[in-house]
């Protein structure tokens, strides 16, 4: 069975299991494809953990989950040195980070220090411990998740530190023909005796090889121009139009431009195309820029979201 196949018949049975969230199961995928994280943000109920750990189920990788509150140290992510009275020795003692998928559950609910601490492994794949560094599974994937309802006791990710992620994905509430579906899953899984298990188990390496494949798919020149015009058009909205300058304060860094290259080529790839059109970066667009692009008080106070920002963008940068 190809590659392709393979991932083919996973994102068919996370679609399985969780219903109504087709875009967040192929963010997923694409985040997967692409080596990078994802910042979902929805309210409760909505299948984020359930979605992570089904992808845990369907892929040969160990899985963990790290809720996050108050009082969390950052040692309870990376792990410490534990002393050893019989030997007289420290030994390190690895904390979650060390498992091939981390969902980190409400990160604005832990203080700075801990969000630095797991936002640096993501970065730099690697944990600093005393003077020794210790190096990250080579599939590595953090789904962080947010709750945009109740802000009380919660720390705000910076805005140089959501930059980390790879895509920001918002979750809505499913419609009503997935919510009666839902209803039939649960009715199900509580009838089964076991849950129905995935087709195939990913192996590492299969994903490995599917992100070689996912570099080599064609970019056209056009494409490559018209993803680097995009970015410069939040760092130099004036050129466009005045509107698009009154609203942003700061545009998008390099690595919106390394995210949306990639995650065009994954989105390519899973389609089972050779070549990236200009559907697959619109598509990924706002998911790529919306948690990069910092808006001025003028538009929050006009109630303009980021996603109203980037579809003006879609709607002013040309493709050539």
């Amino acid at each position: 069975m190809s590659n392709q196949s393979s991932l083919e018949q996973l994102r068919n049975y996370l679609n399985r299991q969780i219903i109504g969230q087709q875009r967040l199961v192929e963010r997923l995928i694409v985040a997967l494809l692409a080596d990078g994280h994802l910042l979902v943000e929805g309210a409760p109920g909505l299948a984020k953990t359930k979605a992570i750990k089904e992808l845990s189920n369907g892929i040969a990788g160990d899985f963990h989950r790290i809720q996050f509150t108050p009082d969390l140290l950052p040692a309870d992510i990376t792990g410490s040195d534990i002393y050893r009275p019989e030997s007289g020795s420290f030994d390190f003692q690895p904390g979650p980070i060390f498992h091939n998928l981390i969902l980190a559950d409400e990160i604005n609910r832990a203080p700075a220090k801990v969000q630095s601490a797991l936002l640096e492994a993501m970065a730099e794949r690697q944990i600093s411990i005393g003077r020794k560094t210790y190096q990250l599974p080579e599939l590595f994937l953090v789904m962080a998740t947010q709750n945009p309802i109740e802000q009380e006791g919660t720390y705000p990710l910076p805005e140089a530190q959501m930059d980390r992620f790879l895509m920001q994905v918002n979750v809505g509430y499913p419609d009503a023909a997935a919510e009666r579906d839902i209803l039939k899953l649960v009715r199900r899984e509580a009838a089964a005796s076991e849950p129905e298990p995935p087709p195939e188990i990913v192996q590492q390496q299969t994903l490995l090889q599917a992100r070689s494949e996912v570099l080599e798919i064609h970019m056209a020149e056009s494409i490559e121009t018209y993803i680097v015009q995009l970015v410069l058009a939040t760092r130099s909205p004036q050129q466009y139009s005045d509107e698009l300058h009154g609203w942003l304060e700061y545009g998008a860094s390099p690595r919106a431009t390394i995210a949306l290259d990639r995650c065009a080529r994954a989105s390519a790839w899973l389609d089972g195309r050779d070549f990236v059109s200009p559907d697959d970066v619109r598509e990924l667009a706002h998911d790529v820029l919306r948690h990069r692009l910092i808006l001025s008080f003028e538009a929050e106070a006009n109630g303009v979201t980021p996603d109203r920002v980037i579809d003006t963008l879609i709607n002013q940068v040309p493709c050539a």
